[in-house]
């Protein structure tokens, strides 16, 4: 049975020490045209600038990854997908396998705009929840959020079903919805969710950098 409310669980206690940023990079960028992980912004890569993010929250990273050889220079622990194919379920069920810490802060190569502001309030909300996971509107960012371990067995359930959205799982487990009012607050464009599949959206987000 849940527990609907409460104080913090000592097992999610959680601090950003006791807790992984997992970077997922085994998409094929097929509407890119080449690997856009290595597109670069004011010349930097956009896994460079999701790196420096990140690092600047967590003390360890990881990499999930299908061609670790392209991200050896990052000098960051990697892992290849657990199931290959699934897209980000399968990086998220890599990632929870792959981290030894309780939590992790998942996401995407091709997200510029990370706030590490907004990911820190959502490491202070976890208290009870097995994920926190911003929500715009009804647009749920399943790939800018925490999950702890305890989502594990249901991700694996989800897969064995065949049912690769990772929202699919959110029925199942607590999840802590951080709501646009509440994002806004950090990010009040909402610039965090934005994310590069295209060329012509990296021409977007160096204008969105620069305004």
């Amino acid at each position: 049975m849940m527990i609907e409310t409460g104080k913090p669980s000592k097992k999610n206690h959680l601090t950003p020490d006791r807790m992984t940023g997992v970077i997922l990079a085994g998409g094929k960028s097929s509407r890119y045209g080449t690997n856009k992980a290595f597109a670069e912004m004011k010349g930097m890569r956009l896994i460079d600038r999701v790196v420096q993010v990140l690092a600047s929250v967590f003390p360890r990273l990881i990499l999930v990854t299908n061609t670790p050889k392209e991200y050896a220079y990052l000098q960051i622990p990697m892992f290849e997908d657990l199931i290959k194919g699934l897209g980000p379920i399968g990086g998220i069920y890599t990632g929870l396998n792959g981290m030894s810490d309780p939590a992790g802060f998942f996401v995407a190569c091709d997200m510029p705009f990370i706030n590490p502001d907004l990911v820190r309030h959502m490491i202070r909300i976890v208290n009870d929840y097995d994920a926190v996971v911003p929500r715009v509107g009804w647009k749920i960012e399943p790939l800018n959020a925490l999950y702890c371990k305890s989502c594990l067995p249901f991700i694996k359930t989800a897969i064995e079903a065949e049912e690769y959205q990772v929202i699919k799982c959110y029925d199942r487990i607590r999840v802590r919805y951080v709501e646009e009012e509440e994002i806004r607050g950090y990010d009040p464009q909402l610039k965090t969710f934005f994310n590069v599949n295209r060329p012509e959206e990296l021409l977007n987000a160096v204008k969105m950098e620069d305004h």
